[in-house]
């Protein structure tokens, strides 16, 4: 004879409004290759583009972002910023407040502030809950800019074919969480 003993159950679709913190679903994009960025225009990170259909209006997001970013400069200013995409129309997320001159967004960095930074590579790691109050499909991406110099992702600044210049991977993953 068999027993099965449970604290609880809760339904593929959640736990209902009021219950909370059920996740729902889990989607993720992987980035492996290498990508770069020498351009002080907003322009999304490609391959890290996952897409989620929430099943409730009242669900929210958790956001799980993941980069290695490598420079070719010490001095190279780089920012990162999140963006939540609902039928074509985008929506900057999860940024500090811009004043004067100064840049927003989730992930900035002035000066690389390494003896030798064209070796290293940054991990960048946040997280964020959103609350997109849809049912729609939702795209999030993450745009990346720099002032001067080049930003790599998943790769140093050398790059050169020796063991010590790692290729590395990077990673966007999006969980539904019942509210």
């Amino acid at each position: 004879m068999s027993t099965l003993k449970v604290n609880k159950i809760i339904p593929t679709a959640g736990v209902p409004t009021g219950g909370g913190g059920g996740i729902i679903q889990v989607v993720s994009a992987l980035k492996t290759d290498t990508a770069s960025q020498s351009s002080n225009t907003l322009a999304a990170i490609s391959g890290l583009q996952p897409t989620i259909t929430p099943t409730s209006s009242s669900s929210k997001i958790l956001i799980n972002i993941n980069l290695k970013i490598g420079s070719n400069s010490q001095f190279t200013p780089m920012n990162l910023k999140l963006f939540r995409s609902i039928g074509g129309s985008e929506t900057e997320i999860f940024s500090g407040t811009g004043f004067g001159n100064r840049t927003s967004g989730f992930w900035g960095c002035q000066d690389y502030s390494a003896a030798r930074p064209t070796y290293f590579q940054l991990p960048v790691s946040s997280q964020y809950l959103d609350s997109p109050s849809t049912t729609s499909q939702i795209t999030y991406l993450i745009k990346w800019q720099v002032q001067s110099d080049i930003m790599y992702l998943n790769r140093t600044g050398d790059d050169t074919n020796d063991a010590g210049a790692h290729r590395l991977s990077s990673s966007l993953n999006l969980m539904e969480v019942s509210a």
